[in-house]
């Protein structure tokens, strides 16, 4: 379990600051994760990695020469947000363009999706290779499905060699993709692991038995067996990963045994020895075989083997030295540059709503209804944050209700601090929706920042728009939301409430039903669809691969959209109470 917090919504970021308080040599801190102290040569592509926070030496320990230029930290288990993304690449940029990599989660692929289109449109070159290496997360055929997980480290290695070298943008994505298309994992796990100040683990695995296929989030394995024995252990691991070598592979192999947070490295050691002697008896030739913790789960008992099938390329590219606070290899000569970066800001300076645009009366009255139904909207998540992280570790990684929370509460402190600066009704719910997608990340901060700034964009800054104008902002959101993250009604996400809270919004206000009214019409709809989510088997996101765990539960975004409306709408009637 996880021992020592302070507030545990601020994890996150004090472990940052005391990593980089203790690697300065290494990294310094910039707005969204780290970049590297001494950059990269003018003009040659930079590395950026990264996903949520919890995976130590992932991602931030993976920053130094001969790796990563820099790396974005989202929250624990979370996805970093699209502006904290940006800016880590454009303090990482030297010219050359930028190339990320990071696991294939989907709130990773919302998120650094849009931070590349936005680098783009500011006249920076920008390619995408998110790693696929987990065997247990989906078949061959669908293998663009599969999660990253340890396998993470050849990717990132591969590329950052490629860019060291010389290579271009196009030649650094061309390497990382073959490095991925040539790597497969697989992992067991024996206990869970807790978040900070969560009560219990996030899954449990019964004493004896084994958990296999987990993911590196804590989502549940794709099934249980006996604990073998050390020898049995490194037979399992082989066996599945050998049934996948490439048809290519010419015999030359990485092998990575990884440890998953609190396996000890003596207990790998004895499971490595088999590993060594079966890959031998397979004809294989080994090349630097690492035995370690590459790609951790906070103290999760378990291990997961990789396999990187080399070629002539990629053997020579994995001789290039490295030089991290975690991670080293070889020698590294004297740094591509002996200029040390410019400070960095240390607050987030990528919001695209800095401006406070000023409203007029009507308006400014209503951003005090906003900055109200914020609150309504913090304090429903206050009070059921529990029950949404457990919702969401029966198939997920049991993040939900902190991120909710994280991002929630950014965007109250932001409403208000527009509000008293005069702003409008639009500009006040604008600085709320970045506020709460960059707090937050993954894929709900990104979705809520879609579905906030939509209805921002119906209210306007000049008098009170009507029910319609609200209702339309609703419809706006749900069409960015599903153009968004892509799902659709029946993959169980919050889609399957929100298409109903947004049709019955619609319909009760073309009836002439006072906004009040209607929305509690619709909250009421999208609770009943939240809950219908239980007997589906999700399509989409990391419970995808586990959906059978799922069935009998809500899904939580759904759930957790259904609340917020519901709580809304107590606000709605209140002010219409009072008004009239």
């Amino acid at each position: 379990m996880t021992r020592l917090w302070n507030d545990p919504a601020d994890f996150a970021d004090e472990m940052i600051d005391g990593f980089v308080a203790a690697n300065a040599r290494y990294v310094r801190r910039v707005p969204g994760g780290v970049v590297r102290a001494t950059p990269a040569r003018a003009g040659r592509v930079v590395v950026v990695v990264g996903g949520g926070s919890g995976h130590y030496p992932a991602f931030g320990g993976l920053v130094g020469p001969g790796l990563a230029d820099g790396a974005a930290m989202g929250n624990l288990f979370a996805s970093p947000s699209t502006q904290q993304i940006h800016a880590v690449a454009r303090a990482a940029h030297r010219g050359g363009g930028v190339f990320f990599s990071y696991g294939n989660y989907a709130g990773d692929v919302l998120n650094f999706d849009a931070a590349q289109e936005r680098l783009r449109a500011e006249g920076i070159d920008c390619d995408t290779v998110a790693v696929t290496d987990d065997v247990a997360s989906a078949t061959p055929d669908e293998s663009h499905r599969r999660r990253g997980i340890a396998g993470d480290l050849t990717v990132f290695r591969s590329a950052a060699a490629a860019a060291a070298a010389g290579y271009d943008l196009a030649g650094v994505a061309r390497v990382a993709r073959r490095a991925n298309d040539r790597t497969r994992s697989f992992g067991v796990a024996f206990s869970g692991c807790t978040l900070p100040g969560a009560p219990e683990p996030l899954f449990s695995v019964p004493a004896g038995r084994m958990a296999i296929g987990l993911g590196i989030h804590g989502e549940p394995g794709i099934g249980e067996t006996e604990v073998p024995t050390a020898d049995g252990l490194a037979e399992l691991l082989v066996s599945t990963l050998l049934a996948e070598r490439p048809a290519e592979a010419d015999g030359r192999v990485v092998p990575i045994l990884n440890g998953l947070g609190s396996l000890k490295h003596e207990e790998m050691f004895v499971v490595y020895r088999r590993v060594a002697q079966l890959l031998a008896d397979a004809g294989l030739e080994v090349i630097d075989p690492h035995v370690g913790e590459y790609c951790t789960s906070f103290a999760m008992a378990g291990t997961s083997l990789t396999l990187f099938w080399l070629d002539d390329e990629l053997a020579e590219l994995w001789e290039t030295p490295v030089d991290t606070p975690a991670y080293r290899r070889g020698a590294v000569a004297p740094d591509d540059s002996s200029t040390p970066s410019d400070p960095a800001p240390t607050a987030a300076t990528d919001d695209a709503h800095t401006a406070i645009v000023a409203g007029d009366a009507d308006s400014r009255s209503l951003a005090v209804l906003v900055a109200a139904a914020v609150d309504a909207v913090a304090a429903t998540v206050d009070a059921h944050v529990d029950e949404l992280g457990r919702m969401d570790a029966v198939a997920g990684d049991g993040d939900h209700g902190i991120g909710m929370q994280r991002g929630s509460h950014a965007a109250q402190a932001a409403a208000h601090a527009a509000r008293s600066a005069g702003a409008g009704a639009a500009t006040t719910l604008a600085h709320a929706a970045d506020a709460w997608s960059d707090r937050a990340g993954g894929t709900s901060g990104a979705l809520w920042g879609v579905i906030l700034s939509a209805i921002a964009g119906a209210l306007g800054d000049h008098g009170r728009p009507d029910a319609s104008a609200v209702a339309n902002g609703v419809a706006a959101a749900t069409r960015g939301v599903m153009a968004y993250g892509k799902a659709e009604l029946g993959d169980k996400t919050m889609v399957d409430a929100l298409v109903p809270f947004s049709s019955e919004l619609s319909n009760a206000v073309a009836t002439g039903a006072p906004l009040a009214e209607a929305w509690r019409s619709a909250a009421a709809a999208a609770t009943t669809a939240a809950a219908a989510t239980a007997g589906l088997l999700p399509r989409m996101g990391r419970a995808r691969t586990h959906g059978q765990h799922s069935v009998g539960t809500p899904d939580p975004g759904a759930h957790s959209l259904a609340l917020i409306a519901t709580a809304v709408g107590v606000v709605l009637a209140d002010s219409e109470r009072t008004s009239s």
